[in-house]
């Protein structure tokens, strides 16, 4: 394969399509490189349903408010970037004659961080960012992309349990089929510029994979990525939340077939019907007849509240059992609804003005 091109700032890498992939863990590992440097991802998926609100980025009072948002966002993220300060008013000055982007401000936080700390590689370990891969793209020539697949069973068993996601197998193995296929199209069309790999065979050879991704990004493979047990961060980030827990031992590769327990026979054929073309295109073999129907709009409504029930039932669980983690979550979804909340306030106020006017 062809190295990329290096200019003067780090080389931008995307992980993508769907969480709960093995991220963190491949993350971790490649982090004990000082080539490379990837922060706790922002998830900017959660931030694009306010863009709209803040209308026409040329104007530079709403692109400064934007830029300010954006540093705040990561200020309350649940992980803090180690030694990292942004001042909103200079990262607008550097941005105001760019191409106007909230993808153009994440990225100028990531790569100054990882110019901070010495990086030839920043990667964004936002997943769900894999449906503006375009945008990306745009913005950044050199942009790459780390394409993880996971069996659709055992990351759908995962979401099911993770209060990033839906609490319903249907809607979790849709959201699987999407991110896969907007993953599969994106390395079809480009594909010096997208690496897939499969997280089963990184539970299989470790050394192979992150050998691959090295490669493909141009860095040294260390034997101390091999070594999570040595990383603090990892140990770190193990205290911090459930999710966690296990970010800091080394994968078992039989965890692989959890999801048999996990799931129900109905749900294993449910995700296999409706991925069934994706999991034969990344070598995963069916267990069922696949001849589950495909859900009606009453059925996904109903999916949709039960979902959302068991959502307030796990947030209330969460608070009970890991106080400290309903915190640190807290604090990012209040500010997210915070930030949407004075711009609708100020969008309802500029529409009376322009009404009396």
């Amino acid at each position: 394969m062809n190295q990329p091109t290096r200019n003067t700032r780090p080389l931008p890498l995307l992980m993508i399509p769907l969480r709960r992939c093995g991220s963190h863990a491949l993350r971790l590992r490649l982090n004990a490189s000082p080539q490379f440097h990837s922060p706790y991802p922002l998830h900017i998926v959660d931030f694009m349903p306010l863009v709209p609100l803040y209308g026409d980025l040329r104007d530079d009072g709403a692109y400064l408010q934007m830029v300010k948002d954006v540093v705040g966002l990561q200020q309350a993220s649940m992980v803090r970037w180690p030694g990292m300060h942004f001042h909103a008013e200079e990262i607008f000055n550097t941005l105001t004659h760019e191409p106007r982007s909230v993808h153009r401000i994440v990225w100028e936080l990531l790569l100054r961080s990882a110019e901070q700390h010495g990086a030839s590689v920043a990667m964004d370990k936002s997943l769900d960012s894999v449906h503006y891969a375009h945008d990306l793209m745009a913005l950044f020539p050199e942009m790459r992309f780390l394409n993880v697949v996971r069996d659709p069973r055992a990351q759908v068993a995962s979401m099911n349990r993770a209060i990033i996601h839906d609490f319903d197998t249907t809607l979790n193995a849709l959201a699987w089929v999407k991110a896969h296929t907007t993953g599969r199209a994106l390395a079809l069309r480009h594909p010096d510029r997208v690496l897939t790999i499969r997280y089963e065979d990184f539970l299989a050879d470790q050394e192979h994979t992150l050998r691959r991704i090295c490669q493909f990004i141009g860095i040294e493979f260390l034997p101390q990525m091999l070594d999570i047990a040595a990383s603090q961060e990892a140990q770190d980030l193990s205290r911090m939340s459930a999710l966690w827990e296990s970010n800091c031992f080394a994968p078992l590769p039989a965890n692989k077939d959890k999801f048999k327990t996990q799931l129900q026979p109905h749900e294993i054929e449910t995700i296999e019907s409706l991925a069934w073309e994706t999991m034969r295109h990344y070598g995963y073999e069916c267990m069922t007849d696949v001849q589950a129907p495909h859900p009606t709009p009453a059925v996904l409504e109903q999916c949709r509240q039960q979902s959302e029930k068991r959502r307030s039932e796990a947030w209330e669980q969460l608070l009970r059992s890991a106080p400290r983690d309903y915190a640190a979550r807290r604090v990012r979804a209040d500010y997210l609804d915070r930030v949407r909340q004075r711009l609708q306030n100020t969008r309802t106020m500029e529409n009376r003005a322009a009404a009396l006017s």
